[in-house]
């Protein structure tokens, strides 16, 4: 799952971008830019995320941040 780790990773690379960056998991709807957003969504090994980008930069960040999960944020 999401823990501190992988979660600062995570906002890391969505604050380079202007775009609003959220995340969709089962019910909650998370700022990718916040940790403790991150965090508080409790996203578990396994769980299918959504990731929603709006703005100038969308198309990078969600490119971005697409590759960055799918490498496994570090871990």
């Amino acid at each position: 799952g999401l823990h501190l780790r992988p979660a600062g990773i995570l906002c890391k690379e969505a604050l380079l971008y202007k775009s609003k960056i959220s995340f969709k998991v089962r019910n909650v709807t998370a700022n990718a830019k916040s940790v403790l957003s991150v965090l508080g969504a409790c996203v578990k090994c396994g769980d299918e995320i959504e990731l929603v980008c709006e703005g100038a930069d969308e198309q990078e960040a969600l490119k971005a941040l697409t590759d960055a999960i799918s490498s496994g944020l570090g871990e």
